[in-house]
């Protein structure tokens, strides 16, 4: 029997472990395949803190994730394009939000869904968006008393 052997033995140990790690990031990130999708695009005054990647969900569940952001330089807005995963259907009249998953939590995009009878299809345009708000400006307003009446 080698010397060798046992070193050889836990050199492959700590390579398993390092293969089954990559391969749990990589499914915990998301990247284990390609899943059939669809597009949608939405306009939005502010996107702050949504970069691509960013989580789209419905009901806390997680259905797709922002692919593209652009800058429109006629409108000044951000452009941004949404995958979502085949078989989920999104009434035409549902609203697209940037929500906060809380004070110190990062944000994410939501789908408040609609009643209408009619789904949304590949390349549709989401009118309804509702941009981030700034904590900042809020507590301005607050203290300054600002505040809608």
């Amino acid at each position: 029997m080698r010397e060798d052997l046992p070193e050889i033995m836990v050199g492959g140990v700590v390579l398993a472990a390092a293969i089954g790690f990559a391969l749990y990031a990589g499914q915990a990130a998301g990247l284990t395949g390609a899943r059939d999708t669809y597009a949608l695009q939405a306009s939005f005054r502010s996107l702050e803190g949504i970069d691509v990647g960013t989580d789209l969900r419905l009901a806390g569940v997680k259905i797709g994730k922002v692919t593209d952001v652009t800058l429109n330089p006629t409108t000044y807005r951000a452009d941004t394009v949404v995958s979502i995963d085949d078989g989920i259907e999104i009434p035409d009249d549902s609203a697209l939000v940037v929500s906060s998953e809380g004070l110190l939590g990062g944000n994410y995009m939501e789908i408040v869904p609609g009643g209408s009878p009619f789904y949304f299809s590949n390349g549709d345009m989401i009118s309804d968006t509702q941009g981030a708000v700034s904590l900042i400006s809020l507590l301005l307003k607050f203290v300054s008393g600002q505040g809608d009446n």
